[in-house]
């Protein structure tokens, strides 16, 4: 891949392979593994506008009755609720605040 200015230029935590794509560059994948519980898998990616974002897919094994499988469910959505919350606020420092 030829190396050029601007937002295409590779960064120093680009995989910098068939990862990169569409204008796209993409980190390699950071593995959290529960072995027989959960596994989360996290990329870091520059869209072609030079924002970067995070890419988080997560697998959680879910209990064999329907009621707690609904009660972990919703454990998770309001902990990812949560956790991409506290993500956003850092992101942007408050007005007369330098950023951390």
């Amino acid at each position: 891949m030829n190396r050029r200015t601007g937002t295409d230029q590779h960064t120093g935590w680009c995989a910098q392979d068939h990862r990169c794509n569409l204008a796209e560059h993409r980190s390699a994948e950071i593995l959290v593994d529960l072995p027989g519980h959960a596994r989360a898998v996290l990329v870091r990616v520059r869209a072609s506008d030079g924002r970067e974002h995070a890419e988080i897919r997560v697998r959680v094994a879910l209990a064999d009755v329907d009621p707690a499988a609904r009660r972990q469910l919703g454990t998770l959505l309001a902990g990812l609720r949560d956790l991409m919350t506290r993500a956003a606020v850092i992101r942007r420092p408050r007005p007369g605040r330098a950023a951390a």
